[in-house]
């Protein structure tokens, strides 16, 4: 259990202040995820074209003349001024549905539960890589830890990271139990550096509840992962990068070398430029996401999980309202009922859940 116990106020504000940053960010990062061709450089080069750098808000419009910047078809209701409650997206999809498995089956829910959950609520076409992998063997009747391991080549691609988030934000200040969960539903689609990051993902985020600043949440949740594992490595590279004054960029053209290969959706190239988004953006919520956004590769990804760590740190109160108001509150999500719920919504849910084992 955690040492430290927030007051109810305080629990509140944060677990939707990871909510929100989570939404925001992932808003941010959506117009241009595609690693491949949206790379850091080029990136910087569309602000640089509409006037948008330093980043400190939604992505601007593209110019009607913007040859070779074309954003994802989705970018009219994701950026500056056409925002008006979030995008559907699978990275705020899995937060939605990680909270209905933990109120319908509670913290002992099983892998194979969770496989149901999946058939159940979400359809298969919005899913995708190591994750339409293991739905399509689920119905094919396969069963944990097959559903992961056969014919799929996306093992330790980002998908479980993403749905982490959950298990961190209902498990303030106990990042041990963050991982154990985040393990529990990883395992039916990753393996390897697939699980562990999403277990320190989960472990980050509820070390965010309680740690006096980023530096030591990363090192809490780096505490529940193999040490040995190419994932802890890499997210230790970027904090002796960071410790050792290199500037962000020339950090990141570092990291790019030592994970070259490994494609842009991979966990390990993401984690360290998501590792990077947090260190440089020394506790505060915009330059955290934009620089994390501006890191290229997942970017969608990225910036939501890097808006929840924020988010939970500062809590919602301290986001600025630039990125909070355009949500209007509300989320547009594929899970089978619940499109269009409110934030605060899922916030209160989950907070009920966080208390429910304090």
């Amino acid at each position: 259990m955690p040492d430290v116990v927030l007051a109810d106020a305080e629990l509140a504000d944060r677990i939707l202040g990871g909510w929100t940053g989570r939404i925001a960010g992932n808003m941010l990062g959506k117009p241009v995820e595609r690693g491949d061709h949206w790379t850091r450089e080029h990136i910087d080069a569309y602000l640089r074209l509409t006037d948008a750098l330093p980043l400190t808000d939604y992505l601007p419009a593209p110019p009607p003349d913007a040859a070779g910047f074309e954003l994802r078809p989705e970018w009219p209701r994701c950026v500056r001024g056409g925002i008006d409650g979030s995008c559907r997206d699978d990275d705020v999809d899995w937060s939605v549905l990680g909270l209905h498995v933990l109120e319908t089956h509670g913290f002992g829910f099983t892998t194979e539960q969770l496989g149901e959950e999946w058939l159940l609520r979400l359809p298969y076409l919005q899913t995708f890589t190591a994750e339409r992998a293991a739905y399509r063997n689920l119905v094919n009747g396969l069963r944990p830890p097959l559903t992961a391991t056969y014919d799929n080549p996306h093992q330790e691609w980002i998908g479980a990271l993403i749905r982490a988030d959950v298990y961190g934000w209902t498990s303030p200040g106990d990042p041990r139990r963050a991982a154990s969960l985040a393990r529990r539903d990883a395992v039916l689609s990753h393996t390897g550096n697939g699980v562990y990051g999403a277990m320190w993902a989960a472990a980050l985020i509820a070390a965010a509840f309680t740690a006096p600043d980023v530096r030591s949440a990363l090192e809490e949740g780096l505490a529940r992962v193999p040490a040995g594992s190419r994932l802890a490595r890499t997210v230790r590279a970027t904090i002796a990068l960071y410790e050792a004054g290199l500037d962000w960029s020339d950090a990141l053209t570092e990291l790019a070398e030592r994970t070259a290969g490994l494609g842009w959706i991979h966990t390990v190239p993401n984690a360290a430029v998501l590792t990077a988004g947090l260190l440089y953006g020394e506790g505060d919520f915009t330059r955290t996401i934009t620089l994390t956004v501006r890191g290229g590769l997942d970017t969608d990804s990225n910036g939501a999980t890097a808006g929840s760590v924020a988010g939970v740190m500062c809590g919602a109160a301290a986001i600025p309202p630039r990125w909070s108001v355009p949500l209007r509150d509300r989320v547009s999500s594929a899970v089978f009922g619940f499109d269009g719920v409110r934030i605060g919504e899922l916030a209160e849910r989950t907070v009920r859940l966080a208390r429910s084992v304090s």
